[in-house]
């Protein structure tokens, strides 16, 4: 249940590859569907005002990284349409937002909780040096690793909380980050298979995404935890 929306994603990016509409370009009627899925998934109860509100954040954080990376060439997406700016539609946002959305609905089905969450200060600055270096590695030293390590030392006593059914279950934040990373991963490449953007080495045929891009969605992830984590905090702080 929690997946809902990333699996609407793929399965409309899955759908539209093979079929053709008439009069409409693939990225723009892929915009339009994810627009309408979004709004029923709101109007059914799916996911509440605040979910909504934390997923456009991340849309807006995911589209200015899409801008600046296919501006540097790290991937493209060569087919026309409308709803393109600066070389990237505007669906693309969607997919950040759906880790936003899976996050939110995760959080709330499996009554997470957290114990040795390092605070904002601490968990901002990281998180906001993590995006940072997304954007300064193209003209700086990529600390990708200096910043993993530094997660590892910020995060090694943070504990997820949650529930199954009756049963409550505890995992280090850390390997937590990891397996969402990897199974971002796996969805990329399914995204990739479809064409929904193209790394340079797949315009002549698809290839598998280097596992090395596992540790920028591990990195990216810990945003997403960062921003969810704190807002779930302000909102349980204005209930008591």
């Amino acid at each position: 249940m929690s997946c809902i929306f990333p699996v609407a994603i793929f399965g409309t990016l899955a759908l539209s590859s093979v079929v053709k509409l008439p009069f409409i370009y693939r990225y723009d009627a892929v915009l339009l569907i994810l627009l309408a899925v979004q709004f029923l998934m709101y109007r059914s109860g799916l996911e509440t005002l605040d979910e909504i509100k934390v997923i456009c954040i991340f849309h807006i954080i995911g589209l200015m990284l899409e801008m600046y990376k296919v501006r540097m060439g790290s991937w493209s997406y060569p087919e026309p349409g409308y709803t393109k700016l600066f070389g990237v539609p505007l669906y693309s946002g969607f997919m950040y937002a759906s880790v936003a959305s899976y996050m939110c609905q995760v959080w709330r089905r499996l009554r997470m909780d957290m114990t040795g969450w390092p605070g904002l200060a601490f968990a901002g600055l990281l998180g906001g040096a993590i995006y940072l270096n997304f954007f300064t590695h193209h003209f700086l030293p990529d600390f990708r690793w200096w910043l993993t390590a530094l997660v590892l030392v910020v995060f090694w006593r943070t504990w997820i909380i949650y529930r199954v059914q009756n049963i409550t279950y505890r995992m280090p934040l850390t390997l937590a980050f990891f397996l969402v990373g990897f199974f971002i991963w796996l969805a990329e490449n399914i995204a990739t298979f479809f064409s929904a953007w193209k790394y340079p080495n797949q315009h002549e045929a698809w290839h598998l995404v280097s596992f090395s891009k596992i540790s920028s969605w591990f990195l990216l992830v810990i945003i997403s935890v960062i921003i969810v984590a704190q807002l779930k905090h302000v909102k349980a702080g204005r209930k008591t």
